[in-house]
């Protein structure tokens, strides 16, 4: 039995107090999450350290403490009707305590699992999903017991890796025992580097009911191991590649009981095959573009799963290609400061900018995005390649 939150309802047990959705972080996509609450009418509140978090600054009710602070966790639950999270890193045992007072989607065990590239990968092997060739290096034994089949690989922390980091190129056994040692001998995951032909993304929301609905194929390009551009549709994807992404994404949400929205990222190999490479149990980067690309948007579908509104199929209405701001674009050729010339940019037919109100630029550091959306896919791959010049992000 699912329970429904609408934003006319009232608190039994408070009848004044209209319904609150709570999110744990602050960052870039807490503040989308906060905006399309608030379109349904829903009350916002997060809890992030940061007193100026961008999630923070525009909700309803900021809690200012860290992710396992018992007096925040209760300050949090007090306020808010339902609970999810923003970013993968919030520590699991906070949404296990927070679920035995509220709501909470995606729950703790299953982000738990998001956090362990070695439970991640059991995970999706368990599911039927195909997964690079791959050994977990936990000890020195595990270390010496590696095949040379897994050579050359990538080594990888199982925990705390994101955008590159954590990660690193090891061509033969003497770099991987100094990559591993690199690493400080924590758990890693080494992955045989295989042929890569594209990268690709499936974003699907799961209701408590267990409906799943998804987004379009997403074709991604990564550029010192972080999201640069998004390009929908797919160029390089196919109906059939399409179906098995979005199959595959739906057989990991339902065996892990998810409950919100889930992206799932794929390496689609040069035979054509696919092998998925991780999970973000959250709305993603490469789906921002839904936000002026789609009739919903990947946020509007995390407030219905938290709400229990119904998942209706979101629609692609626009062929879109969207640019990720990172912080280097605020710095000139000699490193001064500066502000891109965004009236240039929003003079471009269809640029929709969007930043993320963060106070100050740092190289490498997520500032905007940039959605070009146009009638063909043509169009919008040629006016976003006219923002890329425009604002020196090298072409694609």
């Amino acid at each position: 039995m699912s329970t429904r939150l609408l934003p006319g309802d009232r608190a039994a047990a408070d009848p004044e107090r209209a319904l609150t959705l709570g999110v744990m972080g602050g960052g870039q996509l807490g503040r989308m999450f906060v905006h399309a609450a608030q379109q349904l009418g829903f009350r916002t509140a997060v809890l992030d350290p940061d007193a100026t978090s961008p999630a923070g600054l525009v909700a309803h009710a900021h809690v200012q403490a860290e992710y396992l602070d018992e007096a925040g966790l209760q300050a949090l639950a007090d306020t808010a009707d339902a609970i999810t999270t923003e970013f993968e890193n919030v520590p699991a045992e906070a949404l296990r305590r927070l679920a035995a007072r509220r709501p909470v989607a995606p729950s703790g065990d299953a982000v738990a699992v998001c956090q362990d590239r070695a439970a991640e990968k059991a995970h999706f092997v368990g599911c039927g999903v195909p997964v690079a060739p791959h050994a977990v290096i936990a000890d020195e034994a595990t270390l010496a017991a590696v095949s040379d089949d897994l050579l050359p690989g990538i080594l990888k922390t199982a925990r705390l890796g994101y955008d590159g980091k954590g990660q690193i190129r090891v061509a033969d056994r003497a770099a991987l025992e100094a990559g591993w040692a690199e690493l400080g001998r924590v758990t890693c995951v080494l992955e045989k580097r295989l042929p890569l032909a594209f990268e690709v993304s499936v974003i699907v929301a799961r209701g408590r009911d267990g409906r799943v609905v998804a987004f379009p194929l997403q074709q991604n390009l990564h550029r010192d191991g972080i999201l640069a551009v998004t390009t929908v549709p797919a160029p390089a994807g196919t109906p059939a590649l399409e179906a098995e992404a979005i199959g595959c994404a739906a057989r990991i949400a339902a065996d892990l009981g998810y409950v919100g929205v889930l992206c799932i990222e794929f390496f689609i190999l040069e035979d054509g095959s696919l092998v998925a490479n991780e999970m973000a149990p959250r709305p993603h980067n490469s789906g921002h573009h839904t936000i002026d690309s789609c009739d919903l948007s990947q946020f509007d579908l995390q407030v219905r799963t938290m709400a229990g509104l119904p998942l209706a199929k979101p629609r692609l209405h626009s062929p879109t290609v969207m640019l990720n701001l990172l912080g280097d674009l605020w710095f000139d050729a000699a490193g001064a400061e500066r502000t891109p010339d965004w009236a240039e940019v929003l003079a471009l037919p269809g640029a929709n900018l969007h930043l993320y109100g963060k106070e100050s630029a740092r190289r490498g550091r997520k500032m905007g995005h940039l959605t070009i959306t146009g009638a063909t896919p043509a169009a919008a791959r040629e006016t976003a390649l006219q923002a890329a010049a425009l604002l020196g992000i090298a072409p694609f």
